[in-house]
């Protein structure tokens, strides 16, 4: 298995950073129309173990167009949430592929901490190093949201 990670940090609060992921379903095609075209809880409540979303990326996404994830942990308390990709281009591309977000208090705002770990299906697969950038820009755009409203 392989590794990648990205610390953000935030000036929203950590409570209010995490309330935004938990509501990423409704929030993140809302306020990233360029990046998700919808989000859509198809088992469970979209926030506990089990539940399953349906991802459906816009047409200018790189690599892919939707992403099945599953909820594997969801911890309220610590403020981290870790999902497997179960369907959608990326399992094309890897094995596995599983991510990881907390969200951590620090002093008025907050570190959020994003990992995944995955296994690719090939050597020919590319590190998943654009990822990890749409990552980024998502976590500080989100944040500049939240600071703003």
């Amino acid at each position: 298995m392989s590794k990648l990670e990205l610390e953000v940090e935030a000036k929203s609060s950590a409570e209010k950073y995490w309330k935004a992921i938990r509501d990423s379903s409704v929030l993140f095609p809302k306020i990233f129309p360029e990046q998700f075209k919808s989000i859509e809880i198809i088992e469970g409540d979209g926030q506990s173990v089990g539940s399953v979303r349906l991802v459906k990326f816009t047409e200018g996404s790189p690599i892919v167009t939707f992403a099945k994830e599953k909820i594997e942990v969801s911890d309220e308390e610590n403020k981290q949430v870790s999902y497997s990709v179960i369907d959608g281009e990326l399992t094309t591309f890897f094995k596995t592929f599983k991510a990881s977000l907390q969200v951590i208090p620090k002093g008025e705002g907050a570190l959020v901490k994003w990992t995944i770990e995955y296994e690719k299906a090939s050597e020919e697969v590319p590190e998943p190093n654009i990822l990890q950038e749409t990552a980024k820009k998502t976590f500080t755009d989100l944040d500049e949201y939240l600071v703003k409203n």
